[in-house]
């Protein structure tokens, strides 16, 4: 498996920035990773992607420097091993509510005696034909893979100190849309109700010795968020390509007016 570049980045500290692709394709990612994105979530919740799919975005990914992470729509271990045999180099999974729900995420992708994944020569071992073969596959993938879990329910809120204390998540990410919501108040992600969830068990998360995500649709979003501490941002692909169509037509509109 290869080097996990932003999983040592995260957990050294750094701040990272990176793009939900919920539309996708491979030459979205490849330019992406040509501006210097640190990450891309592939969206296996919202869209049509499947782990086949995946694939092709993931060598994008691999060939323009960008760290693939796949947000798999269903947390059970067959369906969360096919992206990552594709090559994901982690996951991102939603609605994870309890802290057994959090530990069948760790089961699904880390190999024993970790986890249960299952074991056998596919892509991202090199076809079991790499340097150690597959038991240095198995060393590597479970040092290197990224898990990130991710928060949005009443009951995740309740149940979070045990989310929390599960061992091999590396990072705990907060979805405002979701958590919105569930507060009754969809589309609001800035309300301060949601804002105060989110600092506070930022905080949490950081006294658990985990790194913390959400979404920055704007530098104002991310300097705030920083400033709690958080550390792996992002916005998505479709924000960006409308944000800078809208910028585009404002600029030349009012050049042609």
């Amino acid at each position: 498996m290869r080097p996990n570049r932003m999983k040592r980045r995260i957990l050294n500290g750094e701040t990272l920035v990176g793009a939900f692709v919920n539309v996708p394709h491979p030459e979205l990612v490849e330019i992406l990773g040509l501006v210097g994105m640190d990450f891309v979530i592939l969206d296996g919740e919202h869209t049509g992607l499947t782990a086949e799919s995946a694939g092709e975005l993931i060598r994008a990914a691999e060939l323009n420097g960008v760290t693939p992470i796949a947000r798999v729509g269903h947390n059970h271990p067959q369906e969360i091993q096919k992206f990552l045999e594709s090559g994901a180099q982690g996951v991102l999974i939603p609605l994870v509510n309890t802290g057994e729900d959090a530990q069948r995420v760790v089961d699904a992708v880390k190999y024993p005696p970790v986890g249960k994944r299952g074991l056998a020569p596919t892509r991202t071992s090199q076809w079991g034909l790499g340097e150690g073969g597959i038991a240095q596959h198995v060393e590597d993938a479970n040092r290197e893979t990224f898990i990130g879990v991710q928060i949005e329910t009443h009951e995740a809120v309740d149940r979070f100190e045990e989310i929390a204390g599960t061992d091999h998540v590396d990072l705990i990410f907060f979805g405002p849309s979701d958590l919105s919501t569930a507060l009754g108040l969809p589309g609001q992600t800035q309300h301060p109700d949601v804002v105060r969830i989110i600092e506070r068990l930022a905080q949490h998360t950081h006294e658990a010795g985990k790194a913390v995500g959400t979404i920055a649709q704007n530098g104002e979003a991310a300097r705030r968020w920083r400033a709690n501490g958080i550390q792996w941002l992002c916005t998505g692909a479709s924000h960006l390509l409308a944000d800078g169509a809208r910028r585009y037509l404002d600029d030349v509109g009012s050049q042609a007016a």
